[in-house]
Parts: structure tokens; sequence; C-alpha cells
């Protein structure tokens, strides 16, 4: 059986969850503070994470990229500005539902999400390849990216953004192409995701001087130096 931990305040909506996803063949754990949630997800395993970001104790965006690194996260919030699902999403989270929502549509996403996570490659049964490109070096078993000497702390779709790129060093990728691979779903054209991911990518290797490598092609998209 799948694993959920449910982090939710409102113990309300908290126990309407877990009985709506236990009665589908989960096993749900339930969590009413960020600090409860980080410590649960420490001592245990979890296929998936419910997180909400008004939280006591720990905030959920600053959860997000932590919990993101070993399951899906789908966030549930009451915040609809898209500067919020941008940033959540940038931090790492998988799914972005806003409040209120209906249990069936929950449903059907954590199906998504487990689904997808499913048709991962086993790194235990996969033979060690690397990507490289300049100075960059890419272990997709490992999810380790480094720019010379320089180890690169990557979120999930910031590594997938990369490796993408790196697998095609020549082609120009539009938003769309880069979306619907390190995301796995329909490209939303008035997103911004594409863009904060690639600013924040060129951030975190600007010590390493190898941010130019990654290029814009205005009108058309991204590629590699």
């Amino acid at each position: 059986m799948k694993r959920i931990l449910i982090v939710e305040d409102d113990a309300g909506n908290n126990q309407m969850i877990q009985e709506y996803l236990e009665g589908h063949g989960y096993v749900c754990t339930q969590a009413f503070s960020g600090s409860e949630a980080k410590l649960l997800f420490s001592m245990e395993h979890f296929d998936l994470v419910l997180l909400d970001l008004m939280l006591p104790g720990i905030p959920g965006e600053e959860l997000v990229e932590e919990f993101s690194s070993k399951a899906p996260v789908i966030v549930l919030s009451a915040k609809s500005g898209l500067e919020n699902k941008v940033n959540v999403l940038s931090a790492g989270a998988d799914d972005y539902i806003c409040k209120p929502f209906d249990l069936p549509e929950l449903l059907v996403r954590i199906q998504v999400q487990l689904r997808r996570r499913e048709k991962q490659p086993d790194a235990s049964q996969e033979e060690e390849s690397i990507y490289q490109y300049r100075e960059w070096r890419m272990n997709p078993t490992t999810q380790e990216m480094w720019a010379g000497a320089n180890l690169i702390e990557l979120t999930r779709h910031e590594f997938l953004i990369l490796e993408l790129l790196i697998r095609n060093p020549k082609r120009v990728f539009s938003k769309q192409m880069i979306y619907e691979y390190a995301w796995g779903e329909e490209y939303l054209a008035e997103d911004k995701t594409i863009n904060v991911h690639i600013s924040n990518i060129r951030a975190k290797l600007k010590n390493s001087g190898t941010d130019s490598y990654i290029q814009t092609v205005w009108g058309l998209g991204f590629k590699l130096s």
C-alpha cells in the first residue's frame, strides 16, 4: 500500500482527507504543523506528501525542497496567486491545488504523481551513465550535477531541465518542450515557471562561471551555448 503524509493544520480538513484516501486503499499519516511533518518525514518512508503552506512551526514553503527530493509533493493551499504557485513549483513541488478542492480531483492528481514516480527507472538496476558538456558533469543515477569542482544543488525539476539540454546540446527547446519533459504534463502558456527555473539554475551556476552556458534564443526558447 502507498503511504501518504497529510500536512494540514486544520483538523477537520486533515481528517476528511485521511478518511477519503484510506477509503481508496492508501495508508495515511497526519501532521498538523511543519515541525511535526519534518520529524515524521525524517523517521518514516512516504510515497507522497500533501502539504499545506500556512502551517504553525515551519511554513510549508520551507519544506517543499526537502520533501520533494525524496517523494512527490502536492501543495494544497488557499493562496491562489500566480506568484505563489510559481515560487512553490520552482522550489520543487510537483503539483499545486487551490482550496477549496474536490476530493475526487485530489485522488486523481495523487494517482498521476504516483504513476509518474513508478515509471522512473530504478537506479539500482541501471548501469551508471554520465552526461558531460564542457565543464558540466551530470549523473542521472545519483541525481548529481557538477560544474567544474562545484557540486550544484538542484531541485528535481531543475535537474531534468539541465538533463534535457545536456543530452541535446545543439538543439533549441521551447518552453513547452522543456515543461512537458520536466513535469510530464501539458504546458500552460501563461505559466512563468520555465523562466523562473532557468533564472534559478543560472544563479546556482554563477559561482562556477558556467551560468552563461544556457543561452536564451529570443522568441524560440533555450539551448546550450
